[in-house]
C-alpha cells in the first residue's frame, strides 16, 4: 500500500526553504556548486539551483554518477579527463533519499577525486533514518521515519511525469 508523503506543493516549499538555507549557510553562493547525485538528486540540484537564482544569482550544477565509487561495485573508478577541479569550492551534494549512507560516502569519494573541496556538505529531500555510515545531512527537506522494509521513492516530473514523495 502506498502512501503520499509529499505531494508538488510540499515538494516545491522543501526545495525553497533549502534554497534559503544554503544561501545564509554559505554566506551567498560565491565559490558553492551543487552536485546532483544521479538520478533524481540532479534534478533537485537543478530546481535548488533555478531557486538560488532567482533570489541571489546563478550556482553551477553539476552531475554525478557514483556507480564505480560503491562500495558493492566490482569496477575501479575512472573520472572523465574533463571533470571539473572542485579544489577550494563550497560543495553541497544533492540526493533524493538519504538512507544507509553508502551512496553520500561514495559520492564524497568522487568528489575528493575532483580536487580538495574548502567544505562538502549535504542536502536530501527525504531523510529516512537508518544509517550504516556516520554521514547526516546539512539540509534536510523533511525528515521521514521509516522501518527497514519500507521503500520511499521520489518522483520527480522530469523522470515520472509527477512530483511525489510516496513511500511503500
Amino acid at each position: 500500500m502506498a502512501k503520499v508523503i509529499m505531494n508538488e506543493m510540499e515538494m516545491m516549499r522543501a526545495l525553497t526553504r533549502l534554497s534559503y538555507e544554503i544561501i545564509e549557510r554559505n554566506n551567498g553562493i560565491e565559490n558553492v556548486v551543487l552536485v546532483g547525485i544521479e538520478t533524481r538528486g540532479v534534478y533537485i540540484a537543478e530546481r535548488i539551483a533555478k531557486k538560488i537564482a532567482s533570489i541571489e544569482g546563478d550556482v553551477e550544477v553539476l552531475s554525478l554518477n557514483i556507480k564505480a565509487y560503491r562500495d558493492d561495485a566490482s569496477m575501479a573508478p575512472v573520472l572523465p579527463e574533463n571533470h571539473p577541479d572542485l579544489s577550494a569550492k563550497n560543495v553541497v551534494l544533492v540526493d533524493d533519499v538519504l538512507f544507509t549512507g553508502r551512496s553520500i560516502r561514495a559520492a564524497m569519494d568522487a568528489v575528493v577525486d575532483m580536487g580538495r573541496p574548502a567544505e562538502i556538505s549535504l542536502a536530501v529531500l527525504v531523510d529516512r533514518g537508518h544509517r550504516e555510515l556516520p554521514i547526516r545531512p546539512d539540509y534536510i527537506g523533511k525528515n521521514i521515519p521509516t522501518s527497514k522494509s519500507e521503500r520511499v521513492s521520489v518522483h520527480v516530473v522530469e523522470v515520472d511525469e509527477e512530483d511525489s514523495v510516496i513511500i511503500e
